[in-house]
């Protein structure tokens, strides 16, 4: 047959078509693995959701969540390169940095400590616990017991060990524990039977945020704008999460069989009702948000408490440039 230009236009259809459907094929999502510091719980409940709902894929990315627990050392495994990012704190960033650890900040889930005093009913505010027996962990020293200290007043003497149990606070009703937010007030509750007094430290004035996105800084320079969408994406997690949890705690729940429905409940109204995610800067500046001024204060803290060297450039443990981009309103 004579090759006639409609010939060669029609032998050359299949060709074109191909290459237009190769042209319009979506790009490889990018592969992110996120270290979470814990068993699956309600804290976590907005990686989730972003997971179930299918929220990183639309900002293309694959993100696997790696969940933690108490023989996993997150950020080692951060350092080695298991992960890409990592749920961390202030407090534990900034001596990483002091050691000389190439850590960096760029996002936070909570906007102030979900770190609990829980009394018997009776002392009003966080001052009135002074003098009553006190059952505090051994990490304490470096976090919140010497802030609770110069500014309570609070001393030694009234410190006994916490053991991880409830009991010896339940039967002393001159004492108070530590705790978090969404934990043991809910245990006291079903154990005690009476609904504890809380007293949120972030709340008083305790300054580190909590429940951090923390990277390498090789890695955030190599992977800088798929972590840039997978904080707005997470941002856009936690905003739906807050709003209807069950498509993330669905998930949470596969990961972490232990978990109960009951404690999502508890965890998730704590969230809400301290509006630990919501509040603060978040609520004008978008979810997740972090500030200068603020890291600033936590530096502050540490040093006046000699828990940190005045050596340390307190912006070299975070940066806000990728929270300055992403502005997800509650």
């Amino acid at each position: 047959m004579k090759n006639t230009p409609m010939a060669s236009l029609l032998a050359a259809l299949p060709l074109a078509l191909a290459f237009q459907a190769h042209a319009q094929s979506p790009a490889p999502a990018d592969k992110l693995v996120f270290g979470s510091n814990w068993y699956a719980q309600a804290e976590h409940g907005g990686f989730y959701q972003a997971l179930a709902e299918g929220t990183y894929k639309k900002h293309g990315l694959d993100v696997a969540i790696k969940m933690g627990g108490p023989q996993i050392n997150v950020l080692q495994l951060l350092l080695a390169g298991q992960y890409d990012v990592a749920m961390g704190d202030d407090l534990q960033t900034y001596k990483a940095v002091e050691q000389g650890l190439p850590l960096v900040t760029v996002a936070t889930t909570f906007q102030q400590s979900p770190t609990v005093l829980v009394s018997h009913p009776g002392p009003k505010t966080l001052g009135d616990l002074k003098g009553k027996t006190l059952y505090i962990g051994q990490a304490s020293e470096t976090t919140y017991w010497p802030w609770l200290k110069t500014k309570y007043g609070f001393t030694e003497a009234q410190k006994k060990p916490y053991t991880f149990s409830v009991q010896p606070f339940l039967v002393d009703k001159n004492s108070a524990v530590q705790g978090y937010l969404a934990s043991e007030p809910y245990t006291i509750e079903t154990q005690g039977r009476f609904k504890p007094t809380v007293f949120l430290l972030g709340a008083y004035g305790y300054p580190p945020y909590a429940q951090t996105i923390v990277a390498t800084k090789t890695g955030l320079d190599a992977k800088k704008d798929a972590i840039r969408r997978f904080v707005e994406a997470s941002a856009e997690g936690w905003k739906s999460y807050l709003k209807n949890p069950a498509p993330g705690n669905a998930l949470i729940l596969k990961d972490n069989p232990q978990m109960t429905q009951a404690l999502l409940d508890y965890g998730v109204k704590a969230l809400r009702d301290a509006r630990l995610v919501d509040g603060g800067d978040a609520r004008t500046q978008g979810l997740l948000t972090m500030t200068d001024a603020r890291w600033k204060k936590t530096y502050d803290f540490m040093v006046r408490e000699k828990l940190l060297s005045p050596k340390v450039d307190y912006r070299s443990a975070f940066t806000t440039d990728i929270v300055d981009q992403v502005r997800v309103l509650p």
